[in-house]
């Protein structure tokens, strides 16, 4: 378990998220080196954000699945068991 967590916290660690192509590093080498730090930042952003988007959504199709199912449950559980 202790292994998970670890694993998972890695993955939040901005510092090691900085993966890039060969040519979008280059670019950002280059554009370092003259002392201009926006495109670095605004790529790696872009970087998590197209990371974390499919964990999130599959978090809100599971969060609706879940919510629905509670739903039906009870509506299931009141006409098997109605109130007399």
């Amino acid at each position: 378990m202790r292994k998970i967590v670890l694993l998972s916290l890695s993955f939040l660690i901005p510092i090691l998220n900085w993966a890039q192509c060969a040519m979008c590093r280059t670019q950002v080498k280059n554009n370092v080196s003259h002392g201009e730090t926006e495109l670095a930042a605004g790529l790696n952003l872009g970087i998590l954000y197209l990371f974390f988007t499919p964990y999130i959504a599959v978090a809100v199709v599971a969060f609706l699945w879940f919510r629905y199912s509670k739903k039906n449950e009870r509506k299931i559980s009141i006409i098997r068991h109605p109130k007399r």
